[in-house]
């Protein structure tokens, strides 16, 4: 089945994956979008799941304080090398994680993975992760956490 470019285009604007998995996975899909995308998720937590044993020894510590000041998080999050410690995806994960520490208050690393991400209840933080685990490469996880409020 021929593939129509702006389909593809559209695809990867919602998955953010490269062009290749969206014209193989709409092909498979037979051009639909939802089966497409579906596909897209399950290989990337395929990829995910075989980075998982793989060592993660730099990463960064991100801060988030909400507006107002009464309530702040800090998370370490780790991944396999510091090219990708500096990253904007990797900045952007470990912000998210900060915010939702702050936000939901969870007590553990456990706890946390099993949460609906904020901006999306139809994601959990595991998952997340695992997105931007496909997107950089490498291997990441959160290391430790810590919340403080008034």
């Amino acid at each position: 089945m021929a593939i129509n470019i702006k389909l593809i285009k559209q695809l990867r604007q919602m998955s953010k994956a490269g062009v290749t998995d969206c014209k193989r996975a709409l092909e498979e899909a037979n051009g639909n979008l939802k089966k497409a995308t579906e596909l897209i998720n399950q290989w990337g937590a395929a990829k995910a799941d075989k980075k998982s044993d793989r060592a993660t020894k730099v990463g960064l510590v991100e801060a988030y304080i909400h507006a107002g000041g009464s309530v702040g998080s800090l998370v370490s999050v780790a991944c396999e090398t510091d090219f990708v410690a500096r990253t904007d995806e990797f900045k952007k994960l470990a912000h998210e994680l900060a915010m939702q520490i702050a936000a939901m208050d969870p007590k553990n690393p456990d706890e946390l993975l099993k949460q609906a991400y904020i901006r999306d209840q139809n994601v959990t933080i595991e998952q997340l992760i695992k997105q931007t685990i496909t997107k950089v490469g490498e291997n990441i996880r959160v290391v430790a956490f810590s919340r403080q409020s008034f």
